[in-house]
């Protein structure tokens, strides 16, 4: 079985230039929570210090008052520990936050840049970036990456603490390093490849399971259901089969630490004895040795124990960079045509999965001019629309507005280059006003008033519970199908675009609504190069121009009354039509 292709990941050096940058404007705040880290750490000696002096005071049997110093010392140790990890969170979550915020939002404008294509290839591998992704590099900004921190300074400041007890505490406790070391080695080793193979497992996991959603009703017309669900037990079993190796490798690696901690502190406790057998510490030094190297478990536990956590972070954050950096060389080089409005094909050929669909396909279409595309279901229509919309690209030829190639055309400039409404309307959650001002975000109440009123919306628009401010989309008013297609081409005049592209945007409308749905596109296209893909031939009647297309080929082109005239595809198309309904010019 073939898999698909899945979206570009971000190599090491990529995901290293990209943090580095992200964090950039945070250096400042950075080096305050390094600080607020070691004012904690220093703290935190403090405590077995205090423990220590508080065991020499009676091994010594002093005086109770003798204890004030080191229980105040004690107590004053954990409000500064207390403080300063209050502190340095709140400076970290400053630090860390808002460029995990940009990163959202870099990851998902890039995704509305790339190729349609692309995206449909690997449509539920781009959900699990967006989101699975998105929350581990999340959850490491934000707990994992604290606690490294924290454990990083607190390992560095114990270690000080210990060689000024004495120097050979310290030689004691790097015991531990050796085995600690080869430990770390071997997991990143195998941890890097494991966790970026998981992420993999789960985008493909993703794609199978949406893929099948998306077509139950096929799946059910069909009886593929044991097809379907062998996909989806394969890859299951695929993501499965990773959780439970990283599972393995984990569990073998926090073994091995365990063994360095039991090693580090039998050395602590052995140099212990003998430098107070010998009298060179005492009691108390030995005792705040012991508690020292026993405060460096977590710590140590926690540094080499976020490696786990910063590797499954790397894997997502290479998916998510790899996204952005996919979305910005679309962007790279974009260029903007002068506005006049003018299409050209040359030679345009485009397939699915090695189907050819459309095949030398070559027309001129002057500024101002409507065509209509006409055709047979399966003719190629919605794609040769979708490819000069710059929806879709080309596999060979070129679709050029004004000279510029359409995937060339910067993505801020694509919408007032070409617009295109299609059957298929999407209703966003926001004020009707907002969904119109999607493709004009700077257009004001007149300019809205007026697209509503030209293209006739504004009637049942004005009928809402609020007119222009009532909410619709996702627990807002419903609208019909037909009142979306309606608002979509209103958007349309308020956009503005030199060329409109109209995908069969009235073909839901019924027999009553189809008139004012008609009225509306005559309105939304008028003065502007249009290209509509016609289900009906009276629409077809209104054109300048007539494209016939079938079998994925541009086999007519001509005036509606010389393409009649002439007795070809179009001809027969208009025969067959007119003696069931009445197609007469509306013109």
């Amino acid at each position: 079985m073939s898999r698909r292709t899945l979206l570009p990941v971000a190599s090491p050096r990529e995901v290293r230039r990209f943090a580095a940058t992200a964090l950039a404007h945070s250096r400042s705040t950075l080096a305050g929570t390094a600080v607020a880290l070691v004012v904690g750490a220093a703290a935190g000696l403090g405590i077995p210090g205090s423990i220590g002096w508080i065991a020499q005071l009676l091994t010594d049997r002093a005086e109770p008052a003798a204890l004030v110093a080191p229980l105040g010392l004690l107590a004053g140790c954990a409000v500064v520990g207390g403080l300063a990890a209050w502190a340095s969170g709140i400076l970290l979550a400053h630090a860390v936050l808002p460029p995990l915020g940009r990163l959202r939002e870099e990851v998902v404008g890039a995704a509305t840049t790339l190729p349609l294509a692309d995206v449909e290839a690997g449509s539920g591998d781009l959900v699990s970036r967006v989101t699975d992704d998105v929350e581990q590099v999340a959850e490491v900004a934000q707990g994992a990456l604290g606690r490294l921190l924290t454990a990083a300074v607190t390992i560095a400041v114990t270690l000080v603490g210990l060689a000024g007890l004495d120097p050979r505490f310290a030689l004691a406790a790097l015991v531990a390093v050796p085995v600690q070391a080869v430990t770390v080695r071997w997991y990143l080793r195998r941890s890097g490849r494991i966790y970026a193979d998981g992420r993999r497992a789960a985008g493909r996991r993703a794609a199978t399971l949406l893929e099948t959603f998306a077509a139950l009703p096929t799946i059910r017309a069909f009886g593929l259901h044991g097809e379907r669900s062998g996909r989806a037990h394969e890859a299951s079993l695929e993501a499965v089969e990773v959780e439970l190796e990283a599972t393995r490798t984990m569990t073998r690696f926090y073994g091995r630490l365990n063994l360095a901690e039991f090693l580090g502190l039998g050395a602590i406790l052995a140099v212990a004895f003998l430098l107070v057998r010998s009298a060179g510490a005492d009691i108390g030094q030995a005792t705040a040795a012991a508690l020292f190297f026993a405060g460096l478990f977590n710590p140590i536990n926690d540094a080499l124990g976020t490696a786990d956590d910063l590797q499954r972070a790397s894997a997502s954050l290479a998916r998510l960079v790899g996204v952005v950096d996919a979305g910005s060389r679309t962007v790279a080089g974009a260029a903007r045509p002068p506005g006049g409005g003018s299409v050209e094909l040359r030679d345009v050929h485009f397939g699915y999965d090695g189907l050819p669909l459309l095949e030398g396909v070559s027309l001129t279409i002057a500024a101002g001019t409507h065509v209509a595309v006409v055709g047979t279901t399966g003719s190629g229509k919605s794609t040769l629309a979708s490819l000069i919309a710059g929806v879709r690209s080309a596999d060979a030829g070129s679709v050029r507005h004004d000279g510029v190639d359409v995937g060339a055309i910067a993505p801020t400039d694509r919408g007032t280059t070409v617009a295109m409404v299609s059957q298929e309307t999407h209703v966003f959650a926001g004020t009707v006003a907002d969904n119109l001002r999607l493709g004009a975000p700077t257009a004001g109440e007149r300019e809205v008033r007026a697209a509503l009123d030209a293209t006739g919306a504004a009637s049942w628009i004005d009928a809402l519970p609020h007119g222009a401010a009532t909410r619709i989309g996702a627990g807002g008013h419903p609208l019909t199908p037909q009142q979306a297609q309606h608002l979509a081409l209103a958007r349309l005049l308020l956009v503005d675009p030199a060329v409109a592209v109209l995908d069969e945007a009235t073909a839901e409308a019924g027999s009553d609504v189809a008139r004012t749905l008609d009225a509306a596109a005559r309105a939304a296209i008028a003065g502007r190069t249009a290209i509509v893909v016609a289900h009906r031939l009276e629409q077809a009647a209104e054109a300048d121009l007539v494209m016939v297309m079938e079998g994925g080929a541009m086999v007519e082109v001509g005036s509606p009354d010389d393409l009649i005239a002439a007795g070809g595809h179009f001809a027969a198309l208009w025969n067959v039509a007119a003696s069931r309904y009445d197609v007469s010019d509306p013109r």
